[in-house]
């Protein structure tokens, strides 16, 4: 196929779709996946039929690619078609019954407020970053961002003194969430040590930087968060959005309602956050099954 082609498939997504730029990059690397699978067998993306398809997502499973990013490639593929499709370059879909594997239930890890005190508690604090590491870690849990949302946190977007920040989410689009008072104590003593810094140009707007004065990665958070949760004793598989899902399944337990969750996390599809649902359910159950007399009787 053409590269201008595939050039449109990339401003489609960005322009109509709205993608980030991670979202888009990781479309592309999936279609990549595609049109050399396709191009090995001989066939041109746009002659792909549906049995073509089902070889090329048999192909991910023989590889050992897991279920779930199996299903993401092949949403990757149905957003390329959907593009060919649209734009008159193909007149049926194939991907219309292409089938995802099942994944099954995935309950995402979460930490108790205990386990927080405890990762924050492992920092070391005689180090410049020991401030800064601290609003992190009290950020992700007590406003429930993605890695993405606090890297790309701006000082022009935080409104302290209301005890609420704006966040751009997936799609740049935009949710305001209340910060809790112990987040806010955290930044302002980071933003201490962040005065003294040379912060390069163009940066001066980020929350977060490192000791060059630039903003994070996200790579450099989620290393941050594998060694505090390690040096904590911390045996959960723990990632930065385990935050985001401690955040959400604390509220949850408190009696919030899932449509105000949906809202802070920014999930556009109810069926997203309903998960936590699980998640709440499976705790009550444990409760039960270790409190309840009828469990405890001889």
């Amino acid at each position: 196929m053409p590269d201008k082609h595939i050039s449109s498939f990339r401003r489609y997504l960005r322009l109509q779709r709205n993608y980030s730029a991670n979202t888009l990059d990781a479309y592309m690397r999936d279609v990549d996946k595609l049109l050399s699978f396709l191009s090995a067998q001989g066939i041109a993306p746009e002659k792909a039929t549906l049995a073509d398809l089902q070889q090329f997502a048999a192909s991910l499973h023989d590889l050992g690619i897991g279920a779930r990013s199996q299903c993401r490639i092949l949403s990757g593929v149905r957003a390329f078609y959907h593009f060919l499709l649209i734009d008159g370059y193909i007149t049926d879909d194939p991907t219309e019954l292409l089938e995802s594997p099942q994944t099954g239930d995935h309950l995402p890890e979460v930490l108790s407020t205990e386990e927080v005190d405890m990762i924050e508690g492992a920092i070391d604090m005689s180090k410049w970053e020991g401030h800064r590491n601290r609003a992190i870690v009290e950020v992700l849990f007590s406003c429930g961002l993605r890695v993405s949302e606090l890297t790309e946190l701006k000082m022009s977007n935080l409104y302290l003194d209301e005890r609420f920040i704006r966040v751009f989410g997936k799609g740049s689009k935009e949710r305001l969430v209340p910060i809790s008072d112990k987040a806010v104590k955290e930044l302002k003593l980071w933003f201490v040590d962040r005065d003294r810094m040379n912060i390069k140009p163009g940066e001066e707007d980020y929350v977060f930087l490192n000791r060059r004065g630039a903003h994070l990665t996200r790579t450099m958070i989620l290393i941050m968060v594998k060694n505090l949760a390690e040096a904590a004793g911390i045996q959960k598989t723990i990632s930065p959005h385990t935050f985001r899902h401690s955040f959400a399944t604390v509220l949850l337990e408190g009696g919030a309602d899932l449509r105000v969750i949906q809202a802070l996390l920014g999930h556009e599809n109810i069926g997203t956050t309903e998960i936590y649902t699980h998640i709440d359910m499976t705790s009550l159950r444990k409760a039960i099954l270790e409190h309840h007399p009828r469990n405890n009787a001889p």
